[in-house]
């Protein structure tokens, strides 16, 4: 049933019909978003402000619909896609990485609300995928005057299905999709400045082309995508290199530690 999530009652009426047809809410995902790239001075207000409208207020009215059902029904689901973005921000995409801090928040807050409740049959659950192949990239308004890409490594949207799926079964906090990305989000962690310095430089490196220039776009902020949609936006041929350059660049990243952690003891021993 499309509908318009940034319209509380267009999404009321999806809940309505869903319990109409079916009976019940047993889950919920929250998955719409779009993206803005640019300086954080170059992004018009008016896309800067749709971001957050799609990506965090389609969330709150969401929630709101699925939530009443499942409290009524005793159990139920409910998802939250956010990104790796929500743990370790990125340059370029401001709007973006505000709102996937938002989705983390809010499905903490809401945690929280269903436990101080005393209310034990319902879930709330967020994913934070690394980068996924979708159109999401081509589909984004982009003010940077470079072509996006799609940051290796680029990992197939039916990984993130299966995730949700796990989640239905065996319901989590929080679960990152990607390799790559878990390794990010638990160096955020633990050293946040360094994880913001990893990311800027990937981001600036391999998130823009280096050699093709863009129009200023609007994307599909403002008007749906043309077409029927698809799922995979082209980018799964990137990511075996992606992924043989990240386990070298792994190897020595810890081949430095190890090194330092040696120079450390033996400068302790004398």
């Amino acid at each position: 049933m499309p509908t318009d999530t940034t319209d509380a009652g267009a999404v009321e009426e999806l809940a309505r019909r869903a319990v109409a047809e079916f009976g019940r809410i047993d889950v919920w995902v929250n998955n719409a978003a779009v993206n803005a790239f640019g300086r954080f001075e170059d992004v018009p207000l008016e896309d800067f402000r749709k971001v957050p409208d799609v990506n965090v207020m389609g969330y709150v009215y969401g929630a709101r619909a699925a939530l009443r059902v499942m409290r009524e029904q005793g159990t139920g689901t409910l998802i939250n896609i956010s990104s790796i973005a929500g743990a370790v921000a990125q340059p370029y995409s401001h709007p973006y990485s505000m709102s996937k801090h938002a989705v983390q928040g809010l499905g903490s807050s809401l945690r929280q609300q269903l436990r101080v409740e005393g209310v034990k049959g319902v879930h709330v659950c967020t994913v934070m995928p690394a980068t996924i192949d979708t159109p999401h990239f081509e589909q984004s308004a982009n003010f940077t005057g470079r072509k996006v890409v799609a940051m290796p490594p680029v990992y197939s949207p039916e990984r993130v299905a299966h995730a949700i799926v796990d989640l239905v079964r065996h319901p989590r906090r929080e679960v990152v999709v990607g390799p790559a990305g878990r390794a990010l989000v638990r160096r955020s962690r633990r050293t946040p400045a360094l994880a913001e310095r990893v990311m800027a430089r990937q981001a600036d490196r391999t998130h823009l082309s280096q050699n093709e220039e863009a129009p200023a776009t609007h994307g599909v902020l403002h008007v749906p995508a043309p077409g029927e949609g698809a799922v995979h936006g082209g980018w799964g041929g990137r990511r075996r290199t992606a992924m043989r350059r990240t386990a070298v660049a792994a190897a020595l990243t810890g081949a430095a530690v190890t090194a330092g952690r040696r120079m450390v003891r033996a400068t302790s021993s004398t």
